[in-house]
């Protein structure tokens, strides 16, 4: 059982992380659509811009509250990856809500910096990968090699049991 608890191997869980980014872009295009669409937005300096971004808040929330309590997202599917709790179960519709709150912790620090330095395109670039990058390796530095939001919601993720072998 404890090597089915084991993280799989951190290059392996970037990768994930890096496409479901990747996958995000159309949650996104279709939500901001219909949100531009449904609220009549004309552009993007629009003063419900930050109901905008609570709104996609809330339906990132969903998608990944959704499928994190089946287990997987689309990405992690591809990428042979699960979640699941600290015993090994699946992850309840709390626990999957509580995980993408901690998930924040790859995004809040940042932002927070960000905010009061009015900094700009490369700056930022480097400031959020470079913490992306921190935040990855700090994993290193937990006994099961999870990352740490993970470890704060209760969760970890696991290799996928391969099907067909």
């Amino acid at each position: 059982m404890k090597g089915e608890l084991t993280a799989p191997g951190l290059l392996r869980r970037m990768a994930c992380w890096t496409y479901e980014g990747m996958l995000l872009f159309a949650v996104v295009f279709v939500a901001g659509w219909l949100f531009s669409t449904l609220g009549q937005m004309r552009d993007s300096m629009d003063a419900r811009r930050p109901l905008l971004q609570a709104f996609l808040f809330i339906v990132f929330g969903v998608y990944f509250t959704w499928f994190w309590a089946r287990g997987q997202t689309l990405a992690m599917k591809t990428w042979g990856i699960r979640v699941v709790d600290r015993a090994g179960r699946p992850l309840t519709q709390w626990r999957a809500l509580l995980r993408y709150l901690w998930s924040w912790l790859w995004f809040l620090p940042p932002l927070a910096v960000l905010a009061p330095l009015k900094l700009r395109g490369p700056e930022i670039a480097v400031l959020w990968l470079g913490w992306v990058a921190v935040w990855a390796l700090l994993s290193r530095f937990h006994p099961q090699r999870q990352f740490w939001h993970d470890a704060l919601a209760g969760t970890r993720l696991v290799p996928a049991p391969t099907r067909g072998r």
